[in-house]
């Protein structure tokens, strides 16, 4: 039986999760079985590509990286995706490299968003009865009548 030196981590945003299977390979990185380059729209794909354009080329081109990903909504997903991004690719250096290599990527990360590595704990509130969100209440009128 032969054992590959891979990893599993994920990403979350709101809603949606982002499973990264990191493993040794030659700098493939999926999501949903597409390459990244067919990600639309283009401010997005850019956005997810924010981990990599920091840790460079030479970082991650000896692995292969495919992501899974479901919930939440367009924005939430490609969040989730990047986080899962950096996530295995410091995973994968603290359990097959070495321990300084993934203390200077960890840095490099979190000095430019912190939310690469830490998932954000904000949800959505739940609506209230009263009004018409989870805050906002409908105006108590009061009617005056005359003579009184």
């Amino acid at each position: 039986m032969v054992i590959t030196q891979s990893v599993q981590v994920f990403g979350r945003k709101k809603t949606a999760t982002a499973v990264a299977y990191c493993k040794k390979g030659r700098g493939l990185i999926k999501v949903n079985g597409r390459p990244l380059e067919h990600i639309q729209p283009e401010i997005l794909r850019i956005k997810l590509q924010e981990p990599l354009l920091i840790l460079g080329k030479e970082r991650y081109q000896d692995v292969d990286i495919r992501v899974r990903v479901n919930g939440g909504g367009h924005v939430a997903q490609i969040y989730a995706i990047r986080q899962a991004l950096a996530k295995a690719i410091v995973a994968y250096y603290q359990k097959f490299v070495d321990e300084q290599s993934k203390k200077e990527l960890k840095e490099q990360l979190v000095s430019y968003d912190r939310n690469l590595l830490v998932a954000d704990p904000r949800r959505r509130e739940p609506k209230k009865f009263g009004g018409p969100g989870a805050r906002a209440r409908t105006n108590q009128f009061v009617v005056v009548k005359d003579g009184l």
